[in-house]
């Protein structure tokens, strides 16, 4: 009897900032409705609930809940609000400009929110390639991960340097685009995009507006 091979372990890939940034969003807007909650009077507890039950969801969304999980076979990429699958024989392209993209060979597009392009990290790593040419180092390039049109081009925005210093998000593109390359074409990597909907954040926050919108139009 023959046993299917373990799947492999996910790497990770997530925007420190934006978990920073939602945790401290977080507990302020939670501090402020919970207070409210408790101590307003009138129709303010109601507001505020409603408040709550619309925005926390929200701020989640794009915070804390963007990722991107790849492993030998897929890409799974966690969006705001869907999680989309995609085998990577069914990856056409990885593109970067002012956001990171991967396009599909069925024609479809999706933007990479956990890898937020730095537009002041490609700058620094274009100054710091540029020092180290000047000083003597090596200016030669990553082959296909390392120019300024890899990926299919960008759509605008600073270019990539090449050579070794290059921005964090851009390394991780090019981690990628490795990964697709060498396992683009294996059995196992074989699929159709899935895509579904997280209705565990769009149903609060829907819930959370009509019931805000209610208690507006009541007055």
């Amino acid at each position: 009897m023959t046993t299917a091979p373990p799947e492999s372990r996910d790497r990770i890939y997530r925007s420190p900032m934006a978990l920073i940034g939602g945790f401290l969003l977080l507990v302020i807007i939670g501090w402020l409705g919970i207070d409210a909650v408790v101590s307003g009077t009138g129709r303010t507890p109601w507001l505020a609930l409603a408040a709550l039950i619309l925005v926390l969801p929200l701020v989640i969304a794009f915070t804390l809940r963007p990722a991107v999980f790849a492993n030998d076979d897929r890409l799974r990429i966690r969006n705001p609000f869907r999680v989309i699958v995609v085998p990577w024989g069914e990856v056409e392209m990885f593109r970067s400009g002012y956001s990171n993209e991967v396009f599909v060979k069925s024609g479809g597009k999706y933007q990479l929110w956990a890898i937020p392009v730095s537009l002041r990290g490609r700058k620094k790593a274009a100054r710091q390639s540029a020092r180290q040419t000047a000083g003597g180092g090596s200016g030669r390039g990553l082959g296909m991960f390392g120019g300024g049109m890899q990926g299919g081009g960008f759509g605008g925005g600073t270019p990539v340097p090449e050579g070794p210093t290059r921005a964090e998000t851009d390394k991780i593109m090019d981690d990628l685009r490795e990964t697709l390359e060498t396992r683009g074409a294996a059995k196992t990597s074989q699929g159709e995009v899935a895509v579904r909907w997280a209705y565990e954040i769009v149903g609060p926050a829907v819930a959370g507006a009509v019931l805000l919108a209610i208690l507006v139009a009541v007055g």
